[in-house]
């Protein structure tokens, strides 16, 4: 549903285009003919709704993996920092080391300054990746909320060409209740586009 376009040829094609150049009569005439048009109508208006459904599904796929790609992008950013800050623990770890073996004043103070400095600098980098991870998820839920809504647009699209086909059939066999259910059908088909517009 997502790529392709939304095409209405069917074997009702030469009826509606008799109907419309007035060349119908005798079973087709009376009733029939307005029949056909009611028909011509809603193949046309279901037509079109139904090809923007189809170009919104698709605009929402594209959307969701263009989100995905970014949280993708987000995590690989957290994850460098993340080792960023693996390696100040290391250095920091070394530092509290060489503290403790050292035996100066003067020397326990230097890499006490590289320490505190090193702690310092972890909590940058740590509340950086936190950030980096929020907004990884954020994006995420962006994605997952566009892939649903791509499925709505996609579940009405699939209704609104069942209803086309039942029109078709509809026009073929001249059948009263499959009018109606065509009817029914495209019905369904714009309330699930309807809820796809809703984000629901």
């Amino acid at each position: 549903m997502s790529g392709g376009g939304f095409h209405v040829h069917g074997p009702h094609d030469h009826e509606l285009e008799h109907a419309t150049q007035g060349g119908h009569g005798g079973e087709h005439g009376g009733h029939g003919g307005g029949m056909i048009n009611q028909i011509a109508m809603f193949t046309a208006i279901i037509a079109t709704v139904g090809a923007i459904f189809a170009y919104m599904g698709g605009a929402t796929q594209a959307n969701a993996g263009l989100y995905k790609n970014n949280a993708a992008l987000k995590k690989t950013e957290a994850s460098n920092q993340w080792n960023f800050f693996q390696a100040k623990s290391t250095k920091q770890s070394l530092a509290e080391l060489a503290r403790d073996l050292t035996a100066k004043d003067e020397d326990k103070a230097k890499y006490q300054a590289k320490i505190d400095r090193y702690e310092g600098e972890k909590a940058e980098i740590k509340t950086k990746a936190e950030a980096l991870e929020a907004e990884a998820t954020e994006w995420d839920h962006r994605s997952d909320e566009q892939m649903h809504q791509h499925h709505r647009w996609a579940q009405a699209t699939t209704v609104l060409q069942v209803a086309i086909a039942l029109a078709a059939i509809a026009l073929l066999t001249k059948k009263k209740w499959l009018e109606w259910a065509m009817f029914g059908v495209g019905g369904v088909g714009v309330v699930v586009g309807a809820l796809a517009a809703l984000h629901i």
